[in-house]
C-alpha cells in the first residue's frame, strides 16, 4: 500500500516538472513600447540659409524636387525688412527657366494667367516704359525678343550726348550652367551678344567711352546663352561685391531703401530670385539700397548676381499667390517682361 502511494506521488511530481519544462523552452510574447512619432522640421535642401530666413512648404505643396521657397520677416541692416527667395536647380529636368516679353504693360498675375502649362512661380523682369521693354529677354535658343538698351543720352559739357552701356545680364545654357555678364549687342541686330571681363567704363560728366564691340572693352567673348534676362546694375561678381552702377549709367534711388528685385546664383550653380517688399510705411518696410541687396543675396550664398527692375515693379508669385505686397499701395504694377518658373 506504502509503495503506490509513493508510486503515485512520484507520478505527479514528474507529469508537473514535464509541464513546467514544456512551458519554459516557449518564448515569453513581449509588448514593444508606444513610441511617439518624431516630429522634425522641415530643412532647406537648396541652400544654407542665414538666421531669419525660413523654409516655406505650403506654397510650395505639390512642387517638384529641385525648387524651395524661403522667406524672411526680421530685422535686417537694423531695420524691419521682409523679403522672399526663390531657389530653383536649373539642370532639373523636371523645371524650365523662361524669359518672357509682352507687346503691352500688364500684370505679373496675368502673366502667369496667359501662360500655358503649370506655373510654378514668377517674378518680375527688367526696365522698361511706354509698354517697351529696356533690358534683354531672351528664351530657349530664339532669337532676342528685347535687347540691353545700347545708346543712351547723357549730358555732357552742357549738351546731350550719346552713351554706349554694357549693362548686366543672366543667362542659363543649354547644359543648365547659369552666368552673369556686362553685355552688348554688336552690330546692327541684336542676336550677336558680347561679354566682357569688366564694364564699358562710362561715367555721367565723363567723355562717353567707344562703342562696345568685338574687341572692346578687351577681353570680349561671344556670350552663349539659352535663355536669358537683362537688368542693371551688377550687384555681385565671382563672390565680391561690385555694383557697377556708375559705369552702367543707372540711377535707381541707388543709396535709398526701396522696394528691390534681384536674380543670381550660388558656387554650386543653384539660381536664386529674390523680391524686397518696400515703400509700404503702414506695414513699416522701407525696402533696402543696393548695397544691402547685395549683402542680402551674399549672404544667401550667391557669388553672382544682378538687380532687376525694383519699385512698384517688384513682385514675385508662388503657387499662383501674391506673396510681397507690392510698393504702389499693395496693387500689382503692369510691367513687360517677367520670369516665369515652370514645371516640365
Amino acid at each position: 500500500m506504502k509503495k503506490n502511494i509513493f508510486k503515485s506521488q512520484f507520478t505527479v511530481l514528474s507529469i508537473l516538472l514535464i509541464i513546467g519544462c514544456s512551458k519554459s523552452s516557449s518564448p515569453t510574447a513581449v509588448i514593444p513600447p508606444v513610441v511617439p512619432p518624431v516630429v522634425t522640421t522641415p530643412v532647406a535642401k537648396l541652400l544654407s540659409l542665414p538666421s531669419g530666413w525660413k523654409l516655406s512648404t505650403l506654397i510650395t505643396s505639390g512642387f517638384p524636387d529641385g525648387i524651395e521657397l524661403y522667406f524672411f520677416d526680421s530685422i535686417y541692416a537694423g531695420r524691419k525688412t521682409k523679403m522672399f527667395c526663390l531657389a530653383f536647380n536649373p539642370k532639373s529636368p523636371l523645371i524650365e527657366f523662361k524669359p518672357v516679353l509682352s507687346s503691352t504693360a500688364k500684370k505679373l498675375s496675368d502673366f502667369n494667367r496667359d501662360e500655358t502649362g503649370r506655373v510654378l512661380a514668377s517674378m518680375n523682369g527688367g526696365y522698361f516704359g511706354a509698354n517697351q521693354s529696356f533690358s534683354l529677354v531672351k528664351f530657349n535658343g530664339a532669337n532676342v525678343l528685347s535687347a540691353n538698351i545700347k545708346i543712351l543720352n547723357r549730358v555732357f559739357n552742357g549738351a546731350s550726348t550719346a552713351y554706349y552701356p554694357t549693362r548686366a545680364a543672366f543667362g542659363i545654357n543649354n547644359t543648365g550652367d547659369p552666368s552673369t555678364a556686362w553685355i552688348y549687342h554688336v552690330g546692327t541686330g541684336n542676336d550677336l551678344i558680347y561679354q566682357y571681363p569688366t564694364p564699358n567704363l562710362n561715367a555721367e560728366g565723363s567723355a562717353p567711352r567707344p562703342i562696345p564691340s568685338e574687341t572692346f572693352p578687351v577681353g570680349a567673348t561671344i556670350w552663349n546663352v539659352n535663355s536669358a534676362i537683362g537688368g542693371s546694375p551688377m550687384l555681385l561678381r565671382n563672390g565680391n561685391n561690385m555694383i557697377t552702377d556708375i559705369e552702367e549709367l543707372i540711377s535707381i534711388n541707388n543709396t535709398t531703401s526701396r522696394p528691390r528685385t534681384a536674380i543670381g546664383y550660388t558656387s554650386n550653380n543653384i539660381v536664386v530670385l529674390l523680391v524686397v517688399e518696400g515703400d509700404n510705411p503702414n506695414a513699416g518696410y522701407d525696402g533696402m539700397n543696393l548695397v544691402e541687396l547685395a549683402g542680402s543675396l551674399k549672404a544667401l550664398g550667391c557669388t553672382n548676381a544682378i538687380n532687376l527692375d525694383g519699385g512698384g515693379s517688384s513682385s514675385m508669385i508662388a503657387g499662383n499667390q501674391l506673396l510681397n505686397k507690392p510698393g504702389d499701395n499693395g496693387v500689382e504694377r503692369s510691367i513687360v517682361s517677367a520670369i516665369l518658373i515652370k514645371q516640365k
